[in-house]
């Protein structure tokens, strides 16, 4: 099978990018490239880091994160632990870990969920703090777009 030019393996974060914070201890998948990641906190949090792929292409990928605590109402509530720059650290590095057993996806799309009383707004906090920090951590072989709730960082054909 001959190769694309245009499929390359390209990182997804900046060569000197360095985590400010040590993220928790991730589960991996049993399998290398299965798509479910899990990580627990400090103070008893269980969460779930999971790549949908997208219908259009297989290496398309929808960034699902959720608490899996059943004292929560939804998967998707703020726990407000204090511990969200840990919890970003981690996703981060479980979204490094996806890539390396991934090298050839081409996008990833994240989407924050609204707090309660902010859903008139276009855009969720959540999602503007995810793409104030993939500008920040992002491979400049990637760009990074919001389209409305959504952040999209996908990667340039070189």
């Amino acid at each position: 099978m001959k190769k694309d030019p245009g499929q390359q393996s390209i990182p997804i974060f900046r060569k000197d990018f360095t985590p400010e914070v040590d993220h928790y201890p991730v589960e991996p998948p049993n399998i290398r490239s299965g798509e479910a990641y899990y990580f627990d906190t400090e103070s008893g949090l269980r969460y779930q880091v999971l790549f949908a792929r997208k219908r259009a292409s297989y290496l398309e990928h929808i960034v699902n994160f959720s608490v899996l605590n059943e004292e929560f109402e939804d998967e998707y509530s703020e726990t407000n632990r204090g511990e969200v720059y840990r919890v970003i650290a981690t996703v981060v590095e479980i979204i490094r870990l996806f890539h390396e057993n991934h090298p050839y996806s081409v996008s990833y799309e994240f989407s924050g969920e609204f707090k309660k009383g902010n859903e008139q707004r276009e855009t969720s906090i959540r999602t503007l703090l995810y793409y104030r920090k993939a500008r920040d951590i992002m491979h400049p072989s990637w760009t990074i777009h919001k389209e409305g709730n959504k952040v999209i960082a996908h990667r340039q054909r070189i």
